[in-house]
């Protein structure tokens, strides 16, 4: 009996101590986060303090990204049918007016699509005056269907042949209607689209293109894009039709407005989302590849906030500086939402109601507690 006391009261012992090392836990982890100052030590910096308020927030975002061209304005030029490139002035990064020759080409097979669209023009009058003859003598039974039919068949034949040479010569930009026995040319013009500057050129002098070849590599300047990446967190505050100002960064003082026109819907490995910009007045100021910034107002919303000053960043987290009383400071852990305008949102704004909360001098505290825990 006397054996099982002593073991009753050695564990009762231990149980005990053990309770007290675990209530002392806390406190004395609450004991690292309070900071006391001498009034020498206040002396030496400005402390200013605020409390918690409900503010209305209008947040900026902060993108980047760069120019790119839609497909529809990036033109990549090639020749119905092919030939020698005869001759062309363009260089990439030169400038054209719609409707301007940008490029000659010459060939055999220009010549012989004239010679049978004059050709066939010329056999559809002889076909259509006999087909007519033919179709007056067998409605008075002086000529048979079979020789009628026949002249009908061979009238229509050609008539298709005549507009199938027709089409062939607009594309290679040759008007049917003037065309004549004493302006049949052997070279062909090839036009630029629209206004706009050369990107790439493919092709020299003397070469060589067959019709599936591309020649130049244009772009129209009118509609281009900015390219700009969403971070996913953000991703679901720009909207369709949302106006930033966008500008570069070796002229950031020169700007650009714009508007979002597309959002994507899918996230990249970088965890960022695509947002189509279309900007105003980008003009020949702005070329594909080109980097740029954009800021992105987002609508205020209203919140319970502190200054940005007050929130001071330690070890990965958010703190503030309860003042207890004029010596005495205790560090806070907070969980921040949105933020602008100097303000940034508190979320578990309850825990500092009513609380005196240090401003100016926020990191300088932070400062001191750390070399305290140092010591």
């Amino acid at each position: 009996m006397k054996y099982l006391a002593s073991i009753l009261i050695t564990l009762l012992f231990y149980g005990c101590v053990g309770k007290q090392v675990t209530d002392e836990s806390p406190e004395a982890s609450e004991a690292e986060n309070i900071l006391e100052l001498s009034d020498a030590q206040l002396a030496s910096f400005t402390l200013s303090s605020t409390m918690i308020q409900e503010k209305k927030i209008t947040q900026t975002l902060r993108l980047n990204g760069k120019i790119e061209v839609p497909p529809q304005n990036l033109v990549s030029v090639s020749s119905a049918l092919g030939g020698y490139v005869k001759s062309t002035r363009l260089l990439p990064g030169m400038f054209f007016k719609k409707g301007e020759a940008i490029a000659e080409l010459e060939d055999n097979q220009f010549i012989q699509l004239q010679q049978d669209y004059l050709v066939a023009k010329n056999q559809i009058e002889n076909a259509e005056a006999e087909y007519l003859r033919q179709r007056d003598l067998n409605q008075s039974k002086a000529s048979s269907d079979k020789v009628y039919l026949q002249a009908k068949a061979d009238y229509q034949t050609l008539l298709i042949n005549l507009q199938a040479l027709a089409q062939k010569l607009k594309l290679i930009h040759i008007n049917p209607d003037q065309l004549t026995v004493h302006n049949i040319k052997q070279t062909i013009p090839l036009y630029a689209p629209f206004d706009g500057f050369v990107s790439q050129v493919f092709v020299n002098t003397g070469k060589y293109v067959s019709p599936s070849e591309v020649l130049f590599e244009l772009v129209n300047p009118s509609d281009l894009h900015l390219n700009l990446k969403v971070f996913e967190k953000d991703w679901g505050k720009i909207k369709v039709g949302q106006q930033l100002t966008a500008y570069t960064n070796s002229e950031p003082g020169r700007t650009y407005a714009g508007q979002a026109i597309l959002i994507g819907k899918n996230i990249s490995t970088d965890r960022t989302v695509d947002v189509r910009v279309r900007l105003n007045g980008g003009g020949s100021t702005l070329i594909p590849g080109m980097y740029m910034n954009a800021d992105v107002v987002i609508p205020e919303s209203t919140a319970f906030a502190l200054p940005e000053e007050s929130v001071v960043d330690f070890e990965g987290g958010k703190y503030v500086f309860e003042i207890i009383d004029k010596n005495k400071f205790k560090m806070r852990s907070v969980q921040c939402g949105e933020q602008g305008d100097g303000w940034i949102s508190i979320t578990n704004s309850e825990q500092l109601d009513k609380k005196k909360i240090a401003v100016q001098g926020a990191y300088t505290l932070l400062m001191a507690l750390k070399n305290k825990g140092e010591e």
